[in-house]
């Protein structure tokens, strides 16, 4: 017999909506946690969310969002953080196209984070895919001049396609002195991650940032 969903949240409710950023503004969103949250660091797709936690206790004072399609997750996202100290951050249940579009106002954003989207592996499937050309250029000019986009993915094939679309980005400079790397020293692992390091899959991680123009 499946577990009933606890839908009450034992705490503050970190969960925002379009309206509520469209009326109150981020300030308010995050008042009186943050006192200046702008610009956002912004996670797309924080799946069980030990990476976003991870980066918002890491930086205190620093304002974070996390997008995910899934209503579940959210959910017990939402309860977990409600009985922590993590004022800081606040969740955003929805897909990463409309986050990017309805939420997000131009130069607002310090760092996005996609960690592993889905490769819709299937070729009549890439269509799905998160990270295409549009949504890439829409992510650049949310980011401040020199803002930052870190993307990891455990599947080739969509890796290849990851790299060329951020190739052909012209607003996008590579942090890195190579293509992309298979590790990163220190970063936390997802537990995702885990799995897949341990099955022995190629992993990929970009880092990319915005052109300052003089």
């Amino acid at each position: 017999m499946a577990r009933k969903l606890k839908l009450d949240i034992p705490g503050p409710d970190r969960r925002i909506t379009v309206e509520e950023v469209r009326e109150k503004g981020w300030e308010a969103v995050f008042a009186p946690d943050v006192a200046r949250p702008l610009p956002l660091i912004v996670e797309i797709g924080f799946g069980r969310g030990e990476f976003l936690r991870a980066l918002a206790e890491g930086a205190p004072e620093r304002a974070h969002l996390g997008v995910e399609l899934s209503f579940k997750r959210v959910l017990k996202m939402a309860r977990r953080i409600a009985k922590t100290e993590e004022p800081n951050l606040r969740l955003f249940c929805g897909t990463g196209e409309q986050a990017v579009r309805e939420l997000l106002d131009p130069e607002t954003v310090e760092r996005f984070w996609i960690n592993f989207p889905d490769p819709w592996p299937k070729k009549r499937h890439h269509k799905n895919r998160l990270l295409q050309a549009p949504l890439v250029r829409q992510l650049v000019h949310r980011l401040v001049p020199g803002g930052e986009l870190e993307i990891a993915t455990d599947h080739v094939e969509y890796a290849e396609a990851v790299d060329e679309v951020l190739r052909r980005e012209p607003l996008l400079e590579n942090a890195l002195d190579v293509p992309f790397r298979r590790d990163v020293p220190g970063r936390m692992h997802t537990a995702y991650e885990a799995e897949w390091r341990a099955e022995g899959r190629q992993l990929h991680f970009w880092s990319y940032r915005r052109r300052v123009v003089a």
